[in-house]
């Protein structure tokens, strides 16, 4: 084989030095911080409380049946039914973390296949996809998942397929894009001319590079799932009770706010927190891992 025939070499990203670059981000490590407590909270929520998450307690609410403020033993206070807030906030962090886990992933693989096989193959089957994509991206996220959702009977995992389906086309654009760029680069007309089939440039050259798109928009999918999954039970086509989920806390609780407003705060700053946690972590690794910044750190 000739020397000027041989395709030139275009290393995949490396990720050897990416935690320790990671870990030199305070608002990173403070990301990290509040996802781990989430999931040791979630994991451990049987051996943190003492309670159970619908156990209604006569020593949850006041004599005029009102429940009752953070206390000693109710440390964020009670709800309307005199169960433990702090417990159930616990518990639904397992709602959150499992649908965000399970939604974002399936709504990752799909949307990968689609903008994979519409960026490297083009012609129209490309064409077809990325019209399917933009028909889909045309619907507004909340209502289309607003209305699967109320299609279905609700549960943990209808509701998990539900964002999944919702949350896709933005990762099938991206995908799209960056393999739209890197089927026309040089180095990959080159293994063509070599001889290499489309399965070894896919798995060889064309994945290897999106592995640092598809971790970023993994990271950061998750804040918005959790998001969704909490809109839609607290719109009631979410997660039912007596399942915790921290939408249906809000709801169950909003008309008692002026009166308690811990009910209304506790698990909306879990909300909260989660998606900021996750969303700092996904910012610092699309820092990391963008070829652009490498270098500057």
């Amino acid at each position: 084989m000739s020397p000027d025939l041989a395709a030139p070499v275009v290393s995949a990203p490396r990720y050897d030095s990416a935690w320790s670059r990671l870990l030199r981000r305070p608002l990173a490590i403070l990301g990290l911080v509040i996802i781990l407590a989430t999931v040791l909270g979630a994991v451990f929520a049987p051996w943190l409380t003492a309670f159970e998450p619908d156990a209604q307690m006569f020593d949850g609410l006041t004599i005029e049946g009102a429940p009752l403020p953070p206390d000693g033993k109710f440390w964020l206070g009670t709800d309307l039914l005199g169960r433990d807030l702090l417990t159930r906030i616990l518990y639904g962090a397992r709602t959150s973390l499992v649908i965000g886990i399970a939604a974002n992933g399936t709504a990752l693989i799909i949307g990968t296949l689609i903008g994979v096989t519409a960026g490297f193959f083009r012609g129209f089957v490309g064409a077809v996809l990325m019209r399917f994509t933009d028909l889909m991206m045309a619907f507004p996220a909340l209502l289309l998942a607003i209305c699967l959702a109320a299609i279905f009977q609700p549960s943990l995992w209808i509701v998990a397929m539900v964002i999944a389906l919702v949350n896709w086309v933005q990762t099938a654009r991206v995908i799209f894009t960056q393999t739209s760029s890197l089927a026309e680069r040089e180095f990959i007309d080159a293994e063509r001319t070599l001889g290499a089939g489309s399965v070894r440039i896919l798995f060889r050259h064309i994945l290897p590079h999106l592995v640092p798109t598809i971790i970023v928009w993994g990271t950061l999918g998750i804040s918005t799932t959790v998001l969704l999954e909490a809109t839609l039970s607290y719109l009631g086509v979410g997660v039912q009770p007596p399942t915790p989920s921290w939408g249906n806390i809000i709801f169950e609780n909003q008309t008692y706010f002026q009166a308690a407003p811990w009910l209304v705060f506790f698990p909306g700053m879990a909300i909260l927190a989660l998606a900021l946690g996750f969303n700092l972590v996904g910012d610092a690794l699309r820092d990391i891992l963008d070829p652009t910044q490498r270098g500057r750190e």
